[in-house]
């Protein structure tokens, strides 16, 4: 497997790389540009996404599972088909409450990820 490349036109799932991030969480950087990014993140029954800001909107669309987002001061709990808005720098985190995986989609790309 090898990390996937920027404006890469094609991008098959089981060529991506698996990158654990955090305790029972793994990341797949899928296709993307300098203006867009799409990334997978699984996870663990009780792993956390910490509470964090970045300089990207982004939006998150639950694959499965069920979590316990925080999106600037409010929690709220989402399960499949659920999407999310953090707008760049608002402060975000979830935990995990039922196994499952995210897309997220980030404008412009996150360049601390490749």
């Amino acid at each position: 497997m090898a990390m996937t490349e920027k404006g890469q036109r094609w991008v098959p799932y089981e060529e991506t790389l698996a990158q654990p991030t955090d305790p029972g969480v793994v990341r797949r950087i899928l296709a993307y540009s300098e203006d867009l990014m799409c990334v997978e993140n699984r996870f663990e029954t009780g792993a956390e996404g910490k509470l964090h800001s970045h300089p990207h909107t982004q939006i998150t669309y639950v694959l499965e599972g069920e979590f316990a987002f925080t999106i600037d001061g409010e929690t709220r709990v989402v399960r499949k088909g659920d999407t999310l808005l953090k707008e760049n720098g608002v402060v975000h985190g979830c935990v995990c409450l039922k196994p499952g995986a995210l897309l997220d989609i980030f404008t412009p790309m996150r360049k601390d990820f490749v």
